[in-house]
């Protein structure tokens, strides 16, 4: 294929690609947009095979078939609770990539350059490598916290913010030393230096993030996979790895500032880390409250005789896997007139959107399934709501406690609603690690339980 077609081709997956975004920004369009992303990748394959030459691509296909026989047995074992540990280890292999490129394209550099050419490409492989390996050691570290295989607290080692500057001035003194020589060997020991350090940078820095900014940190690795393809782009001058690289970064970056929005932090306060470090908060239950427990009997007559119920989904359904319960109590109630809607917290779950996937596998209708924003103004007229595994999205504390860990970070006011019913295992915190005062409300039950059983459990209470 010609140089020209190549790029057009490249062209054409790259509007594919924006169309899927656009797509994936809304719930009815999210699977055309699924389907713009695929034929952009299809596209972009393609075309990038019919450039390669006879013997490239027999190795690339060899690379390709034993990627694809690794990666597809394991995708297809990951549960979809387990997606933002995929998500994680996704965003490592990037970066893991972008070391390696970095380093093969400065010792066998696919385009000559000189002069102040050369210098820019040098700055290309430098920071290249800099941010892949940022993103590799901290995309681990992520997906073992995720995991549970990592403890979820953030590590608040005394002076952390004066190491990793010192970690950060060491890689610009190492990258003035890599500008200024002239030998391929210093050239080389600068580079190993430096993603030693930027490695164990990234494991410092997320490290220090604590359990409940993890979501955002999924999405701003997410954004830091996309300038690392984007820096790959640059240093093999391959236009679409710029546009896909810049794509992914950009939206990465702007769904982490959304979800810092929606925890009312910073976004330098999430990099800083220290939150989720807490056990508790100052609104720490007082020995004389009282936990009013509830039976499946007592919330099916809540609910036969309610005219509006909100559920709140959480990640504990995830866990429970009872999404699709949920779904046939919703049909249920809606034929008998019950006014039945869901409220969605922009966090809810450990990735975003989480929440909104498992209802529409579960085919649970996209008009009933409401932001925050747009549903926390009904709580004071709803009858009963179903608080279903959520725990710090719910939590009372963060608009009546000014000295809790989470105080003003906006969530779903339900314990304004005449009546809360709550699904849980136990009376543990939440991920963030800061008790919740809602378990202790007057007009709050719980209905202590596995949830799918629970829900499984009225929903047959409810047919009857």
């Amino acid at each position: 294929m010609s140089t020209g077609l190549v790029s057009v081709a490249y062209v054409v997956a790259s509007i594919c690609f924006i169309l899927s975004l656009g797509g994936l920004s809304h719930q009815e369009s999210a699977r055309r947009g699924n389907l713009y992303g695929v034929a952009g990748i299809i596209i972009a394959v393609g075309a990038t095979l019919a450039s390669v030459g006879d013997g490239g691509i027999i190795a690339i296909v060899i690379a390709v078939l034993i990627g694809a026989g690794i990666g597809i047995p394991i995708a297809n074992k990951v549960e979809m609770t387990q997606m933002p540990q995929l998500v994680a280890l996704l965003h490592s292999f990037v970066g893991l990539a972008a070391v390696l490129v970095g380093f093969s394209g400065y010792i066998e550099p696919l385009i000559a350059t000189t002069g102040a050419e050369h210098t820019i490409k040098l700055v290309e492989v430098f920071v290249g490598i800099f941010i892949g390996a940022v993103t590799f050691t901290g995309s681990l570290v992520a997906c073992g916290k995720l995991d549970g295989r990592i403890d979820s607290k953030a590590l608040t080692l005394p002076g952390r913010h004066l190491m990793n500057l010192v970690a950060v001035i060491a890689c610009v003194l190492l990258g003035a030393w890599f500008l200024g020589t002239n030998s391929m060997a210093f050239g080389l020991i600068s580079l190993v230096l430096m993603t030693a350090i930027a490695s164990v940078l990234g494991i410092h820095l997320i490290m220090a993030i604590g359990g409940a900014d993890m979501p955002v940190v999924v999405s701003m690795l997410n954004s830091y996979s996309g300038w690392a393809a984007a820096s790959i782009g640059f240093m093999l001058g391959n236009d679409l790895l710029i546009v896909t690289g810049a794509l992914v970064g950009s939206s990465g970056a702007i769904l982490s500032y959304i979800m810092c929005k929606a925890m009312n932090r910073s976004f330098i306060s999430v990099i800083l880390g220290g939150f989720g470090q807490t056990s508790s908060s100052s609104a720490t239950a007082d020995a004389d409250q009282t936990v009013h427990e509830s039976s499946v009997d007592d919330v099916c007559d809540e609910l036969r005789t309610a005219d509006s119920v909100i559920i709140v989904p959480g990640y504990g359904m995830a866990v429970a896997q009872a999404q699709n319960g949920v779904s046939d109590m919703t049909r249920i109630l809606r034929e008998r007139g019950v006014d039945v809607r869901f409220g969605i917290h922009p966090v809810a779950g450990r990735l975003p959107g989480h929440m909104n996937v498992l209802l529409a596998e579960a085919h649970v209708p996209y008009d009933i399934v409401l932001e925050m924003d747009e549903i926390n103004a009904d709580f004071p007229e709803t009858d009963v709501v179903l608080v279903i595994g959520a725990n710090d999205t719910v939590n009372p504390a963060a608009a009546e406690d000014p000295g809790s860990p989470i105080a003003g970070m906006p969530v779903l006011e339900v314990w304004k609603a005449r009546q809360v019913v709550v699904l849980k295992r136990g009376m543990a915190t939440g991920y963030s690690g800061v008790e919740n005062p809602l378990f202790f409300k007057d007009n709050t039950r719980m209905l202590f339980g596995d949830a799918k059983e629970s829900i499984d459990k009225l929903v047959s209470s409810l047919r009857s």
